[in-house]
């Protein structure tokens, strides 16, 4: 099915304001759309249904839940926010739903959001508070929609949530690599570049890519320090390229990045959907175009 603009899961519930910390991530959503927005990219902002107690419960002890959602246990920022919990559902909703939307067009689909991969069984962290990827693939595998998922984190950071979960709950089914485990240093940029396209075609038996496409690998991040834009842009065309040419739906979030002024993240997370586009979309258009002109 070709697509001629990019799905993108998107409300204003998603967002509110968190001081006192590192991490823009609670209110990037609103910025990034905003930025996509005003570069005239080939997107469509869709609503869609927030996740409950329910769906956090497939991937995270249920007194954990409870006691997030009640304000009893700290969120991934350290406090108990109310304003906080309530965007919890829309996150991980917007990863359900473009998870859905990329298995539905079988190409790609996005959700701006942040903050899964550090969040545990029964433990948040790291600015991650519930595992949407992890509720994306158990809502999707409940629902007979997916046999194996695909998650690929280009983060920063260990996806040690992820792994946790993945090792507790016995998810066999999940492939998941995650890029911080192992590379850190501006000396292995290009080794790492050059591995993408095995890391995709090693999920070349997964219904759908999860891809977490950081901007905190930056090297001028403070708390990343190896990829040049360039080479992010680099990472992101080898992700979609090699995706689109394994037939892999992939639906992307955006992950980390703590750069300031905000800016320069929404630059990246810029450079992510230019180089989405450019498989996705102009290869679309250009077959369609070539399909009118042998129709004359």
């Amino acid at each position: 099915m070709a697509i001629l603009r990019i799905p993108v899961f998107y409300c204003e519930a998603m967002v509110t304001e968190v001081t006192d910390t590192l991490s823009p991530s609670a209110a990037k959503p609103r910025a990034v759309v905003a930025s996509w927005r005003d570069a005239g990219f080939p997107i469509d902002i869709i609503d869609f249904k927030p996740v409950g107690a329910q769906e956090f419960s497939l991937a995270h002890d249920s007194k954990f839940v409870a006691g997030v959602l009640s304000g009893q246990i700290a969120n991934g920022f350290g406090d108990e926010s109310p304003a906080v919990a309530a965007t919890l559902g829309y996150t991980s909703g917007a990863m359900l739903a473009a998870a859905r939307a990329a298995l539905d067009n079988r190409q790609v689909a996005v959700a701006p959001c942040s903050g899964f991969h550090h969040a545990g069984y029964r433990n948040a962290g790291g600015f991650c508070t519930f595992n949407g990827l992890i509720v994306a693939a158990q809502v999707l595998k409940r629902e007979g929609r997916v046999n194996r998922i695909g998650i690929l984190d280009f983060d920063q950071h260990w996806g040690d949530g992820t792994e946790d979960i993945i090792h507790e709950l016995g998810l066999a089914w999940i492939n998941h690599f995650s890029a911080g485990k192992s590379y850190h240093s501006p000396a292995r940029a290009e080794e790492f570049l050059r591995l993408i396209p095995r890391r995709v075609e090693d999920m070349s038996d997964c219904d759908v890519i999860l891809y977490q496409a950081g901007a905190d690998p930056h090297i001028d991040d403070p708390l990343g320090g190896w990829l040049t834009n360039e080479q992010l842009a680099q990472r992101d065309r080898l992700v979609f390229e090699h995706a689109k040419r394994c037939g892999i739906p992939v639906a992307w979030n955006l992950a980390g990045g703590y750069q300031t002024p905000l800016r320069k993240v929404l630059d990246i997370h810029d450079n992510t959907m230019r180089e989405c586009v450019r498989p996705f979309i102009a290869d679309n258009l250009k077959d369609e175009r070539d399909a009118t002109t042998t129709e004359r």
